[in-house]
């Protein structure tokens, strides 16, 4: 049975989202967050589902009221009460691929980036949604640790990673390079990995995730976090990135497509001042769409233009995510996709419980 890890730019049933409570780190910011979180629901379910986990039912019951305000299609938001710890789902979502031509859902052990943050409510949320019947297709759970964001893939056999993350002993320290390459080529069935030495953003906490850097848009174009700041601390590690994607080849030889990202103000945070992870590399792929992370700066003009020109048949929507990374992730951090047969769709809004 060969596996295949699918881009994201694969069809898709739905994103799944996890929502933000008043007892996480999101207490401060929880009006500011759950804003955001509804601007990219609206946008989402223009497109298609959104499978959203909820902590209790008086949630699901606000939230299935504050969606028909906003002229949501009922049809295509689903509500299940699942309780996690915070709100990444990039990370403790399910990584999907393709079997025999079927989806199924792997789901890895997550452990808060290396034992950063408390996650054993999220460690258990996919098996919790799968048990509730919010999937419609296989779900195996895998006994190593790995996040959704720490993986790029071209759905050609092509994974794209970061030696920071994959590599730190916070995650599989009993895993070597070559260990760590074999368990991705037989659970994904890539058949090569491509690894970045280079490139961190300061307030990070995922060592290194490749969705805030280089992001695959299609087999032969890959968009990049570059800084044209030689004065910003981030220009020398991102002008080594550059050049190690700049020496990458395809499967047939030929050097990649690159589309550069333009480099924002740096954003500090109000309270202690630590600077805050900006990048436009973390956009989401959705049927017909990328919604892309703006920050009310003068480059989000154009990040929206470099990445028009990488997507030309997609609409392109600009998502306010400045209270995102008050909490160092962004757009794609907040979002899992579900490959199309994966969603039980016949579980309508708030019928999942």
């Amino acid at each position: 049975m060969a596996n295949r890890l699918l881009p994201e730019w694969h069809p898709q049933d739905a994103v799944q989202l996890t929502w933000p409570t008043p007892t996480s780190d999101w207490a401060p910011l929880l009006e500011r967050i759950e804003a955001t979180m509804e601007a990219m629901v609206v946008a989402i379910t223009r497109y298609q589902h959104v499978l959203i986990a909820v902590p209790d039912a008086a949630t699901r019951a606000h939230l299935t009221q504050r969606f028909t305000h906003l002229g949501v299609d009922a049809t295509r938001l689903h509500l299940a009460v699942a309780e996690a710890d915070d709100t990444w789902a990039r990370d403790h979502g399910p990584i999907a691929i393709e079997r025999d031509g079927s989806p199924v859902l792997l789901d890895y052990v997550f452990t808060g980036w290396g034992g950063k943050f408390e996650a054993g409510r999220d460690n258990q949320l996919t098996s919790k949604l799968a048990a509730l019947g919010a999937y419609a297709c296989l779900v195996e759970s895998r006994d190593v640790v790995l996040e959704g964001g720490a993986i790029e893939t071209d759905g050609e056999g092509t994974l794209l990673t970061t030696e920071a993350c994959l590599l730190n002993p916070n995650r599989n320290p009993q895993l070597d390079r070559e260990a760590v390459e074999a368990l991705l080529m037989a659970d994904f069935g890539v058949e090569r990995v491509l690894w970045l030495t280079h490139g961190h953003l300061e307030g990070d906490d995922t060592d290194s995730h490749v969705d805030t850097l280089a992001r695959f848009c299609d087999p032969a174009t890959i968009a990049y976090v570059r800084c044209d700041d030689e004065s910003d601390p981030h220009y020398p590690a991102l002008a080594a990135m550059e050049a190690e994607l700049q020496a990458l080849r395809r499967s047939d030889g030929e050097p990649y497509r690159l589309v550069p990202l333009p480099w924002p103000r740096p954003c500090f945070d109000p309270v202690d001042g630590h600077r805050l992870p900006a990048t436009y590399a973390n956009f989401l792929i959705v049927n017909s769409a990328v919604l892309v992370p703006v920050y009310g700066d003068a480059a989000d003009s154009r990040a929206l233009v470099a990445l028009a020109s990488a997507f030309p048949d997609r609409d392109i929507v600009p998502i306010d995510c400045l209270s995102v990374i008050r909490q160092h992730g962004s757009l794609h951090c907040l979002t899992m996709q579900l490959p199309r047969g994966s969603l039980n769709v016949a579980t309508q809004q708030g019928e999942t419980s």
